[in-house]
């Protein structure tokens, strides 16, 4: 290690608590879809402290619904701004991205949580509260990680762009207004919670609603009806048939710690409308992979077809076949060679601050990293603080040795990706 290099990684041991401080604070404010204006904020004093051109921006329906690439159920993005902070390079060195969402997922039921999920709480080396994991935690990490190196005087090379986007737990549209802005660079880090492991690949997914058909009777002679809430049954026992098909075809040895690489789950049912009578609409909704060398359109197509064979299987569907949509949010997948240099500079920042090999995998899980790579030709590793296990559930935290860490990794990352005057 250089150094410069043991200059930034103390100055961010000797700063841990200002981190947390951070970190408590983005937590503290509710930036649940819609409500991402108080978090952003937070995010825009924290970056006014740096030499840096600040972009903040609403971004535009209108302007979005022209790009192939959105998929969104917003209507509006009315006080959830987007924002984008560029240092400037001196020359010579490679552009990168460091983006990360600032919105998070509701807290869900509030007696499933030992502490207020906004109300963000340290306790025994942990930070507890909604969005710590996913992903505070690692927006965190790359403030402070470009707080270490504008202290320390570190003088890049090649620009560094920052990016607290809205939108990514609903499909990237704030990921994508980015990229139409013209923010692209030679690479782009996300810090999502890998638990310190590299992601080079990560599967899209895509959210469908399939509607399923039955007759009404009444309860006491239901013989004489078809029941949808039965034919339901059938509909997601194909489903998890076709999980099985396409997730034997990958053999990515990137997927071997992950039981079903791109899964296909029912999120809601929904059916039914008295209970004397016999159900004759059920309407089911979910989530379907996407496998990083696969196609949104490839995927829809083999699962309308496969739900189309039913009719072999049962008389019924052949006469009332389902009805499929694929509707809202859509996250493509991405593929980064593991031979390629975002992966090498990654790698060895790793080991300079660990001593160790880091673990590379495929992530079980989406991320705005298809966006900045589809849509703005920018190649996308994904690393960071937390575990997945934590995203979306109660009483979530991040490990604070773990925050401190991934600060020091991504300084290090930064300083050889983009190069430094020395």
């Amino acid at each position: 290690m250089e150094n410069i290099e043991r200059k930034v990684c103390d100055w961010i041991d000797s700063h841990e608590q200002k981190a947390i401080r951070l970190l408590k604070k983005l937590v503290g404010e509710k930036s649940t879809m819609g409500r991402e204006f108080n978090a952003q904020a937070v995010v825009l004093e924290k970056l006014r402290q740096f030499e840096a051109e600040i972009d903040v921006w609403e971004p535009s329906i209108k302007q979005l619904e022209q790009h192939p690439l959105f998929k969104s159920d917003r209507t509006s993005f009315k006080e959830s701004p987007n924002i984008a902070a560029v240092k400037k390079g001196k020359g010579g060195g490679k552009s990168l991205i460091l983006n990360g969402h600032i919105d998070v997922v509701p807290e869900g039921n509030r007696k499933d949580w030992e502490t207020e999920p906004f109300q963000p709480v340290v306790k025994q080396g942990r930070i507890y509260g909604r969005g710590t994991t996913d992903m505070k935690g690692g927006n965190t990490a790359l403030l402070i990680a470009m707080e270490a190196l504008e202290q320390c005087g570190v003088q890049l090379k090649g620009d560094l762009i920052f990016q607290s986007v809205v939108d990514e737990e609903c499909g990237g549209a704030g990921t994508l207004a980015a990229v139409m802005r013209g923010y692209k660079a030679d690479g782009a880090l996300i810090p999502e919670p890998t638990n310190m492991k590299m992601f080079i690949k990560q599967q899209g997914s895509m959210w469908f609603r399939i509607t399923v058909k039955g007759l009404s009777a009444h309860g006491g002679t239901r013989y004489e009806g078809v029941s949808a809430i039965e034919k339901s049954m059938l509909v997601i026992q194909s489903l998890r048939q076709l999980e099985q098909v396409r997730n034997k075809r990958i053999t990515d040895s990137l997927y071997d710690n992950i039981p079903i690489p791109v899964p296909i789950n029912i999120g809601t049912i929904n059916g039914g409308a008295w209970p004397s009578s016999v159900a004759d609409t059920v309407t089911l909704e979910g989530r379907c992979g996407i496998a990083p060398n696969e196609s949104p359109e490839a995927v829809q197509s083999e699962l309308e077809n496969w739900l189309n064979d039913l009719q072999y299987h049962d008389e019924w569907f052949k006469h009332y076949p389902v009805d499929i949509e694929w509707f809202g949010a859509m996250w493509l997948p991405n593929d980064l060679a593991e031979d390629h240099e975002l992966t090498k500079v990654l790698k060895s920042a790793y080991q300079t601050i660990t001593a160790e090999a880091p673990l590379i995998e495929a992530s079980p899980w989406a991320t705005d990293g298809g966006i900045l790579s589809h849509a703005g030709g920018t190649p996308v590793i994904v690393f960071g603080p937390g575990e997945t296990k934590m995203a979306h559930q109660a009483n979530e935290y991040i490990e604070k040795d773990a925050l401190i860490q991934s600060a020091k990794i991504i300084s290090l990352f930064i300083m050889n990706w983009c190069d430094y005057e020395r």
